[in-house]
This record gives C-alpha cells, structure tokens and sequence, in this order.
C-alpha cells in the first residue's frame, strides 16, 4: 500500500537540510531503485521553484509499504529526523486516484 509520508521543518532548517542531504536522497533512491517511490519532494518556504536561503518549510514523500508501521520506522529512520531537520513527520495511508 502506498503511505503519504509528510515533514515540516523546524525553523531556518536549510543549514541542517544541507548536510543530511546526501544521506537522505540516498534513501530515496533506494526506494526509486525498488519501485517503491511515486512521489518526493520539498516544499519551498516562499512561491518559487528555488527559494535560495528561505529555504524548505517540509517535505512529502509517497512510497509503497507493507503496512503502516514499516512507513513508520522508514520515516523515524531518516536522516532529516536525526539532523533535526522536522519538527514532526506525519505518516497516512495514502491511495492514489489519479493519474
């Protein structure tokens, strides 16, 4: 089943973002690789396609689990959680409808 994994940030979080990213986009990679991955992505803190210093206010990950207790270890299990990048990570079944 797909789970809709959703992170905000903690305030001026782009410094720490910065030096868990490789960690973290390897992760993502791992479940691209497996085909577990339809949708990652941060959400910019201000309207733009690349908000420079203001940075990231969160993130959304939709990826295919065996339940929802798995979502949420691979969620607790990210380098953005011990980096101190969020500030709470929300887990949800999530069913794709479209396209």
């Amino acid at each position: 089943m797909w789970y809709a994994i959703i992170s905000e940030d903690v305030k001026d979080s782009l410094p720490l973002r910065k030096s868990a990213r490789p960690e973290h986009l390897a992760r993502l990679n791992s479940l691209k690789d497996q085909g577990r991955l339809l949708i990652a992505g941060p959400h910019p803190a201000i309207d733009s396609e690349d908000p420079g210093e203001a940075g990231f206010s969160g993130s959304l990950v939709v990826a295919e689990f065996s339940s929802l207790e798995e979502a949420k270890a691979w969620a607790d299990a990210d380098p953005f959680v011990s980096a101190g990048v969020y500030a709470s990570v929300t887990v949800k079944p999530f069913k794709q409808v479209l396209p």
